[in-house]
């Protein structure tokens, strides 16, 4: 009877552990299966490209079955300064957002507020009767169209294969005709609202039929819209309410507060010798990466969010358990499990066939043989130089954070993926 009690107990114990979500805390990388003289080769490898000059400072954080094994900073957030780098950096995470307003997308979607194969249109107008770009003359960007063959569905929106493309950065076709129409890429400073710049976009042509391919854009942007649409609320208010304050995520904003802003990390990028230098006007016209700084009124759904690598890592963890964090549920574990599984079929995003969930990259066997990163993990980055992937199977969470555009040759990114599983043990 006794040794009945004691099971019902310990299951019991269990059952409550494992619907509250591990948590993130500091581990012991013995007990996680680390070994702390392989994870000194990371400190390394980060002090070696400091130390070249290819970037200024890094955070770095890996986490197993919820145990912060590694976080460690590196180098200078500010050179001309001589601030040294924290692990409470804050950095502007860009892509890093559509992860997070597709998370608000689903919870939509597990109230019954849509189907993810309905058009947008059913709930953004402007999308109705897409056109699709047939032909276009570069000296005076004028173009042509022909009807697209079908609505694009909010599936569509969350997989980039819509044919939406996106502002400054895409095709230089697809640029012109969104620069003419005062479409931007969502780091943006000026005092515009979310419905104008996406009902706008909604009256442009695309730049492929629905379906028909992965074109990266500013599909999450619209999703972002379509969040305030069904909720009533600002994207800003929705993820503060529903995501941000649940999980604890104290330091993620579309605009830092000015108490914090002195955290906020610089861009720096290479001058023509090769030095780095603090991103300015020519640096790439038209991007102010001050835009964290601003009193903005557009939320970026797509890519205007800043974080800090702890606030990042904690939604991560989320997701690796399956939609539960502390006892605060945002997901279903089978809606975690539709976001994280192969959406687009036989498409693929990159030369490593790796496909797209909704809302996340999805790593193959091809990507897995190349670095050692689990088949099925799920991923994605920003564009100043921000990283961070999920293993489900090795039960991981790895981030690593920096703030240089370009990186150099993405090998600074691929070795920390690599080095991370030549740490583990087991």
């Amino acid at each position: 009877m006794k040794k009945t009690f004691t099971l019902m107990l310990f299951t019991a114990f269990a059952v409550c552990v494992f619907a509250q979500g591990n948590m993130l805390q500091v581990g012991t990388p013995a007990n996680e299966k680390f070994s702390v003289e392989r994870l000194q080769r990371i400190d390394n490898m980060i002090e070696q490209n400091i130390d070249s000059g290819y970037i200024n400072g890094a955070v770095a954080l890996i986490a197993r079955n919820g145990k912060i094994v590694y976080n460690k900073s590196f180098g200078a957030a500010d050179l001309e300064q001589k601030k040294l780098m924290n692990n409470d950096a804050i950095f502007r995470i860009a892509s890093q957002t559509k992860a997070i307003t597709s998370v608000a997308v689903m919870m939509l979607f597990e109230e019954g507020k849509f189907l993810l194969d309905d058009p947008i249109s059913k709930y953004i107008p402007s999308f109705a009767h897409p056109k699709v770009v047939d032909t276009f003359n570069a000296k005076d960007t004028s173009y042509t169209t022909v009807p697209a063959k079908r609505e694009i569905t909010i599936r569509d929106l969350l997989t980039h294969t819509s044919g939406v493309e996106y502002a400054q950065v895409g095709s230089p076709k697809m640029n012109a005709i969104y620069a003419k129409a005062g479409i931007q890429a969502g780091f943006v400073t000026d005092k515009i609202l979310l419905a104008t710049s996406i009902n706008k976009l909604g009256t442009l042509p695309l730049l492929h039929q629905p379906g028909e391919r992965w074109t990266y854009g500013l599909n999450v942007d619209v999703l972002g819209y379509l969040v305030e649409k069904l909720s009533g609320k600002s994207l800003d208010q929705f993820l503060k309410e529903r995501i941000f304050d649940p999980l604890g995520m104290k330091d993620t904003y579309f605009y830092i507060p000015a108490a914090k802003q002195n955290r906020l990390v610089p861009v720096y990028t290479p001058d023509k010798q090769g030095h780095l230098i603090k991103w300015n006007a020519s640096t790439f016209p038209g991007v102010n990466v001050d835009y964290p700084t601003v009193n903005g009124t557009y939320y970026a759904g797509g890519a205007g969010l800043s974080s800090t690598i702890k606030d990042y890592a904690t939604f991560l963890q989320m997701m690796l358990n399956g939609g539960v964090y502390n006892g605060q549920r945002l997901l279903a574990r089978h809606t975690v499990a539709l976001m994280t599984t192969n959406q687009i079929g036989d498409l693929y995003i990159n030369p490593d066939k790796d496909k797209f969930g909704l809302g996340f990259g999805i790593t193959t066997d091809t990507s897995s043989k190349k670095l050692g990163v689990s088949e099925g993990s799920f991923a994605w980055g920003g564009f100043y130089g921000t990283l961070y992937w999920v293993d489900p199977k090795e039960h991981l969470v790895c981030l690593l954070f920096a703030q240089n555009w370009p990186l150099p040759h993405n090998a600074f990114q691929d070795k920390f993926r690599a080095m991370v599983y030549q740490a583990l043990t087991d």
